[in-house]
């Protein structure tokens, strides 16, 4: 069920004094230093920040897909840190779903085929009403039968968000999941992943540089050398004005 505005929610994610360092000694990099944040059940937060500032190790670390140098990754309830990694492995099949730039389909197999590839790779057998049901929350039920090649950018894109979502996931990560398309496609898969938001509940994370795509979530949460620089919630009546807002934000930080 969706939360309403004024109803108190938990978040699905907590990053807690997360540092994560690359190399070290004199070679040491540090990606993240010391973040603590929060993502609210059934919201959309897109994390934006200038090119090393963290934004894709962020969403490695709470995703579960790298391991943070210090700090908790709290996810599903539980403590990503303290898992071996077959339970890591468990916990991302079970409850997270991800979307990334690359459609990363199987050209070979149908859409509805390929929504089926988590199950398939879970050895459980798949579920074609959730398969169908997944196709159809993104506006794909009649293209079921179709390949890759006999679909737009766009609808390949809406056919990689219906396999992240078969299972239900308690969060989607999308890692500049428009990044390969052009604008009008990339609204497009936008408007789709924030109907899921509104309608049914989806927590949503995403990592993008695109001022327009940030405008679709509620709040954006800006990154510099792997700290929290800003952060700001948008109003979902303001339109075009988001963008700007974010853009403008995003400048004066580069400043």
């Amino acid at each position: 069920m969706t939360a309403t505005r004024n109803t108190p929610v938990q978040a699905a994610v907590e990053l807690r004094g997360l540092r994560k360092v690359h190399g070290s000694g004199d070679h040491a990099v540090t990606a993240l230093d010391g973040v603590t944040l929060g993502f609210p059940s059934g919201t959309f937060t897109a994390i934006m920040g200038p090119s090393g500032s963290g934004k894709s190790t962020l969403l490695q670390c709470a995703a579960g897909l790298e391991q943070p140098s210090e700090g908790q990754i709290i996810l599903a309830g539980s403590d990503i840190g303290r898992m071996n990694e077959a339970r890591r492995t468990e916990l991302r099949r079970d409850h997270i779903g991800f979307v990334f730039q690359a459609f990363n389909l199987v050209e070979s197999l149908t859409a509805a085929q390929n929504v089926e590839l988590p199950s398939r790779f879970a050895g459980r057998r798949a579920n074609r009403r959730q398969v169908d049901a997944a196709l159809a929350s993104v506006g794909l039920a009649e293209r079921a039968g179709h390949r890759p090649s006999q679909l737009s950018g766009g609808q390949q894109q809406r056919v990689a968000l219906a396999r992240a979502l078969v299972t239900r996931p308690d969060v989607l990560f999308a890692d500049e999941p428009t990044g390969a398309l052009d604008t009008v496609t990339s609204q497009e898969v936008l408007r789709m992943m924030r109907m899921l938001v509104d309608r049914e509940g989806q927590t949503t994370l995403m990592v993008t540089h695109d001022p327009v795509a940030a405008a679709f979530a509620d709040v954006v949460v800006f990154l510099k050398d792997g700290r929290i620089a800003d952060r700001i919630a948008l109003d979902r009546d303001a339109g075009t004005n988001n963008a700007e807002a974010v853009a403008a934000r995003m400048a004066r930080m580069e400043a």
